[in-house]
């Protein structure tokens, strides 16, 4: 069942990274509109009553200004005037005459989407003359579906079940059916034929398959194919030259908007340059447009981006945390209709194939608000009572509790990022930097001993502080510079460089957070606190500064307005500290996730991979540069890999990694999903129980030697 239903998941996916909302569906095509950008009209009355009251309006639609609609429209895209509905629409066709047959025969987007894609998907039926059949794909999502309830028996052979199926039609030579589909991408203007990316379809077999489709579709004066996987690309080179070939990059440069995190949200507009980014002050009922992807960011109503992300991105992490609407737009930021809005209270929509910005009142928006408090973070309470230096191995006690009690306990002292980094370290054949752990109790005593805590609670207790986010930004600026200036205590700061130079002799060591309040089951507070690198005896980077430039990091302000959306007593986090020998030599960085965001269902299975080339960072990358994304199809047999785009930092497009290198990734991500299952696997089947973790990863060797893996971090991912 597997493979049939990532069929047309995979086949859609070369954009994919454009929508990694979890509720994407599977063996679907995808649809979106054009950006709708409102002109500064107001929002129909019903639309905002029905936000304000505190639901969300039933199939909200977005109407030909931009405003968005309470009543339930269709929003795909129509190739053409046709009175035909979905439910008059037949089963199947042989031959697609018009466009708007074509959209009468289109899967209709469920979930994630890239915009503009409609696809019809295709059989060939070998055995009967090579019949070709147009499926009708919102009826029949599966190639399975159709083919086992149209094309077994009643003079034709009988279609096997599902699992032979699956074991013949994308792997056998002598296979009896071709499975494809054909795909408009609207924003490339170009119909597509594909095939799945664990499809072995030969050169012949394609050849076969496309010149019958091209015959069915004569309203099409130009078909493609479309290759989304390496095993694809390979036999493209060998198609004859009668057959078009279109890549993923191309289609991509035409797409005009990316959809990160649908939701919906009200605030007032804040149009951010990029030059003005630190300046700003900025709250989390704005809702702001920036001109690239900012470095750090308080919490926000939402985000648009002209600069496009990626779905790992600390900026998306945390958009799709809060529930907030991310979404990326080419020429946001200089929309001369967008800034009429600046300044003011709006409505943002972001649909799984479209959005949508108008104008409210703030009556509406304080109403919309008061509605949606979200609920409360419980943070572990800070333990105090543990105050050794200690290594890694004995941080997480997995003999005598379960796993997801040992975290907790761990995180209580540890702090979350520890606590998964030492499980990590018990996983056998994977590699992690040796390590320890300082524990919180150090942070509390250093806020203690020098009368932060006390300033804190002042500080917490004044109105002007808590209303005015300028005020606040400066007075936590304040707070952090003294913290920097501040003596360590002197007992502590003497064990700490004894345990360095006894155990990390010469080693230039990376101290990063890990506060209680971070990596737990149902919130990550990615990207939200610092990591500081240091070495004993080393005058511009000494020690002590670095524990307190992280254990100051506590109080950034978008540390501070994250926690205080979500409800999380301040005065409750405790920052403790992981420590580790830096990565020196890097060849490669990257993160993954150890399940498939494009399908909630758990049927196509695969990891999803961003992977840049040497220390370009893959969550927070500088302007203009891709980096490596794919999908590795690891647990089928012949664990094929889909590339969704490719590194703008290597040589011709050259893959960041070796087909080793992926191969070695790939075992080291099924370690982590394995060991992490028994706490964070949900015990109910269905599309609630999707889960994954969250991997951050290197490889890094010495120059002349070869790069090794190292994982240096694993937290869930919901």
């Amino acid at each position: 069942m597997r493979s049939e239903q990532a069929t047309l998941a995979a086949t859609l996916l070369l954009l994919m990274v454009l929508a990694p909302s979890l509720a994407a569906g599977c063996d679907r095509a995808y649809s979106g509109d054009r950006p709708l950008i409102g002109s500064g009209t107001v929002s129909p009355e019903g639309a905002a009553a029905s936000d304000a009251a505190g639901a969300e309006p039933a199939e909200s639609g977005v109407d030909g200004t931009g405003a968005t609609t309470g009543a339930s429209r269709d929003t795909s895209p129509v190739l053409a005037e046709s009175s035909t509905t979905v439910a008059e629409s037949p089963d199947f066709l042989a031959r697609i005459a018009t466009e708007a047959e074509f959209e009468s025969m289109a899967a209709r987007p469920l979930d994630g989407s890239i915009p503009g894609g409609r696809s019809v998907k295709t059989v060939v039926d070998r055995l009967d003359s090579g019949a070709l059949y147009f499926q009708n794909s919102d009826r029949y999502p599966l190639h399975y579906d159709f083919v086992s309830s149209h094309l077994s028996g009643d003079g034709l052979p009988l279609v096997p079940l599902l699992p032979e199926f699956n074991a013949t039609e994308y792997v056998s030579p002598s296979r009896r059916f071709l499975l494809g589909a054909v795909t408009y991408y609207a924003d490339a203007d170009v119909y597509c034929y594909e095939v799945a990316p664990f499809d072995t379809a030969t050169p012949e077999m394609i050849t076969e398959a496309f010149e019958a489709v091209e015959r069915g579709l004569p309203f099409v004066d130009r078909l493609a194919f479309h290759p989304s996987s390496t095993t694809a690309e390979a036999a493209s080179e060998q198609l004859p030259p009668t057959i078009p070939v279109v890549s993923t990059d191309e289609i991509f440069a035409d797409t005009e908007f990316q959809v990160l995190n649908p939701a919906i949200a009200y605030g007032r507009l804040r149009i951010v340059a990029d030059d003005d980014v630190d300046d700003t002050a900025l709250s989390f009922r704005d809702i702001a447009v920036f001109e690239s992807m900012p470095e750090d960011v308080g919490v926000l109503a939402g985000i648009l981006t002209e600069q496009f992300q990626t779905p790992l991105s600390h900026l998306n992490v945390l958009s799709r945390n809060r529930g907030t609407p991310n979404l990326a737009v080419r020429g946001v930021f200089d929309d001369q209709d967008l800034r009429t809005l600046d300044g003011r209270w709006v409505r943002l929509e972001v649909g799984q194939s479209g959005y949508s910005i108008t104008e409210v009142t703030k009556a509406e928006a304080d109403t919309w608000w008061e509605a949606r408090t979200p609920d409360a973070v419980r943070v572990p309470a800070a333990d105090t009572s543990v105050t050794d230096l200690r290594d890694i191995a004995g941080v997480v006690d997995l003999e005598s509790q379960p796993m997801a009690e040992a975290l907790q306990a761990a995180t209580r002292a540890f702090g979350g990022k520890a606590a998964h980094y030492a499980v990590l370290a018990g996983i056998d054949g994977l590699s992690v930097r040796p390590a320890f752990a300082v524990p919180v109790a150090y942070y509390f005593h250093f806020m203690a001993d020098n009368g932060f805590d006390e300033l804190v609670t002042d500080m917490l207790d004044d109105p002007q502080f808590q209303d005015d986010p300028e005020v606040r930004a400066e007075l936590l600026s304040r707070l952090r510079k003294a913290m920097e200036e501040a003596p360590l205590d002197e007992s502590f700061e003497a064990e700490l460089t004894a345990k360095l130079v006894s155990d990390y002799p010469g080693k230039r060591i990376k101290f990063r957070s890990s506060t209680n309040a971070e990596d737990l089951g149902d919130y990550t507070g990615a990207g939200l606190y610092e990591s500081k690198a240091a070495q004993v005896g080393n005058p511009e980077s000494p020690v002590a500064d670095a524990v307190k430039e992280v254990w100051a990091s506590v109080w950034s302000l978008e540390a501070f307005e994250e926690r205080s959306y979500r409800g999380i007593d301040h005065l409750a986090v405790g920052m403790a500290l992981l420590a580790h020998e830096s990565f020196a030599d890097e060849e490669a960085n990257g993160v993954a996730l150890t399940n498939n965001p494009y399908d909630p269902t758990g049927l196509s299975p695969a990891f999803y991979v961003n992977v840049q080339s040497g220390e370009t960072s893959v969550v927070k990358p500088p302007d203009d540069t891709t980096a490596d994304a794919f999908l590795l199809y690891y647990d089928h047999p012949d664990q094929p890999v889909e590339f969704i785009s490719h590194s703008s930092e290597t040589k011709d497009g050259e893959p960041v990694l070796t087909e080793q290198q992926v191969m070695d990734l790939g075992a080291a991500l099924a370690a982590v999903r394995d060991a992490f299952a028994v706490a964070y696997a949900p015990r109910e089947t269905g599309e609630s129980s999707w889960w994954a973790m969250d991997v951050e990863f290197k490889f890094d060797g010495a120059p002349g030697e070869a790069a090794e893996l190292f994982v240096k971090q694993a937290r869930p991912y919901r």
